[in-house]
């Protein structure tokens, strides 16, 4: 079962997230989930097994250019996971297909994500999915003094 989350829903959410994005506190996480919960252009779906949530995805309305894209807004997978042990049973896929779906039903034509250099999984998974490679880019930051 997929359910789309709510309030209620935020620390789930964020104990998965936890999973993938570790350099966040789980507190961080629940504030974060809680924004995004409430945010008309932004939705998270969560699949559960049973009872027992294993994985869940983000994503939003980009209203602003999207890397590859012509329209606006674009459909964004902002970060999508399922629990190590039940991976490659197709439940990412679902997910996706969730947030493909919300973005259709929000007049979005187009469908973006992306993944970091070194991210050789969520660049498989993306391959599989139907994304096509858009760009690469490398960020630079620099401490003003």
């Amino acid at each position: 079962m997929i359910k789309t989350a709510t309030k209620n829903d935020t620390l789930v959410l964020a104990e998965l997230a936890m999973q993938m994005w570790s350099n966040h506190t789980l507190a961080e996480l629940d504030a974060d989930f809680a924004e995004i919960v409430n945010n008309k252009d932004a939705v998270c779906f969560i699949k559960y097994i049973g009872s027992t949530p294993i994985g869940f995805a983000q994503c939003q309305l980009r209203h602003d250019y999207v890397e590859g894209t012509h329209t606006s807004p674009v459909g964004y997978l902002e970060g999508i996971f399922v629990a190590p042990n039940h991976q490659h049973k197709g439940y990412a896929k679902e997910l996706l297909n969730e947030c493909e779906l919300w973005a259709k039903e929000k007049g979005c034509t187009e469908f973006a994500s992306d993944c970091e250099l070194d991210n050789t999984n969520s660049f498989n998974f993306h391959l599989a999915m139907g994304f096509e490679e858009a760009n690469r880019v490398i960020c630079f930051k620099k401490a003003l003094k």
